[in-house]
């Protein structure tokens, strides 16, 4: 039997939470219809896509294989919807975007592919900066659209803001680390770890903020830009991170593994979301772009 689309959504979305039950929330169907549906596609596959343990499942290499495929298909399906959408402009035009660091490569890139491939007469201009230089390039009129962390927004009287995708913190470990094992972890335990910290979209300054509310002092053993440097720093044993799960990948570069677990507490979440200025009228480029992200949120969560 052919594997469907429904359990590619259900994979996918197991996939991004590491949980059954959280996948179940969000998708708002019941846990016995994601595990079914996990089981008929390994067994369609013929391999296993998640490792099964106490704590839940961990994906493995075949999974984080088989995700990238899962991921393309269901783009293509919407590719596919978008080409008859009432909104597609084929006519030309322009559209400047803004980005920050942290959703670049993470959320940005699949949305212009899908954007390009509606709208393939529209010229588009990408800049990525930080968020208030953003902000104040949008209420200048400077930009059509940004696709920012929206968490920390600082002037919401002047822009509006859509939620494309919420991101808790988890710890990033490394395969053998005693945390991996251990039924609860708390900030107290991070705060005895050498802790690798991300800096770009204010992802440090909310880490800090975290250990420093809950009366942790970190030790800083490194601190990094680069994505692929915190996940090589951490899979090699040199740290631990504490990190949105937008940005979790269970493999180095190298093709070390990486370790995710939960952290009991209060601890904040990024939300990753579009922006541009109230009251303005948008160009139909930036309007496309806005339904085309919107119909992407709402596939992955059917």
């Amino acid at each position: 039997m052919a594997f469907t689309f429904r359990q590619l959504q259900y994979f996918i979305a197991v996939a991004e939470q590491g949980s059954v039950t959280r996948a179940a929330q969000n998708l708002s169907i019941s846990q016995s219809s994601v595990t079914e549906a996990i089981k008929e596609l390994e067994g369609d596959l013929g391999v296993e896509l998640f490792e099964r343990h106490p704590r839940g499942l961990t994906i493995t290499y075949n999974g984080h294989q088989f995700l990238r495929h899962a991921t393309k298909i269901l783009a293509d399906v919407s590719d596919a919807r978008n080409v008859f959408a009432e909104t597609r402009n084929d006519t030309g035009g322009t559209l400047n975007i803004g980005v920050t660091s942290l959703v670049a490569g993470y959320v940005l890139s699949d949305l212009l592919a899908r954007y390009r491939r509606a709208c393939p007469g529209v010229e588009v201009s990408a800049l990525e900066d930080n968020g208030s230089y953003l902000e104040h390039l949008l209420i200048g009129g400077e930009l059509d659209v940004a696709v920012m962390v929206i968490s920390n927004l600082r002037d919401r009287m002047a822009l509006q803001a859509e939620i494309l995708e919420t991101s808790p913190y988890r710890l990033w470990l490394p395969i053998g680390h005693p945390l991996v094992s251990a039924d609860i972890i708390s900030v107290q335990d991070i705060a005895r770890e050498p802790l690798i910290m991300l800096t770009v979209d204010e992802i440090e300054e909310n880490t800090g903020k975290l250990l420093s509310a809950l009366g942790a002092r970190p030790h800083v053993a490194f601190r990094t830009r680069s994505v692929e440097a915190v996940r090589s720093l951490v899979a090699t044993g040199a740290g631990v991170a504490l990190l949105p799960d937008l940005v979790y990948r269970p493999w180095s570069l190298e093709g070390d593994r990486i370790e995710s677990r939960d952290v009991s507490g209060a601890l904040p979440v990024v939300q990753v979301g579009m922006v541009w200025r109230k009251g303005s009228s948008l160009p139909q480029s930036a309007r496309d772009f806005v339904g085309i992200a919107e119909a992407s949120r709402s596939g992955r969560l059917r």
